[in-house]
């Protein structure tokens, strides 16, 4: 059928995982990658993908959808924020972002740069 594309995040293409508590699944639509990330509680960016990127603050824009648990985000302006379950965001890039909890925050993004969380 042309211009259908449908992949599971069942049998993800790739897994990235973080240095400790959690990871990205990928699978590229069009060209386009799309991430479904775990994060367990204690998870800080900062701590778990910063020594991945190689950077102080995550440098990825993101536009993602929350499916369970919460995050609070901060901003390099000092600009903070949380999301949870049903929430849809906008994430420019320059900020940290850490899980607010106990339970795991599992997030949709459809906007991640493609090399978020890849080893290099």
């Amino acid at each position: 059928m042309a211009g259908l594309e449908s992949k599971s995040f069942d049998s993800p293409e790739e897994v990235r995982p973080f240095t400790d508590k959690g990871a990205a699944e990928v699978v590229t639509l069009a060209g386009s990658t799309v991430l479904r990330g775990r994060f367990e509680p204690g998870w800080r960016w900062s701590e778990h993908v910063a020594p991945i990127a190689g950077t102080e603050v995550c440098q990825s824009p993101h536009l993602l959808y929350v499916l369970s648990g919460r995050m609070r985000l901060r901003m390099d302006d000092g600009t903070e924020g949380e999301v949870g379950p049903g929430d849809a965001a906008r994430i420019e890039p320059g900020h940290d972002a850490w899980v607010v909890g106990e339970e795991a925050c599992v997030v949709v993004d459809f906007g991640a740069s493609p090399s978020y969380a890849q080893r290099r």
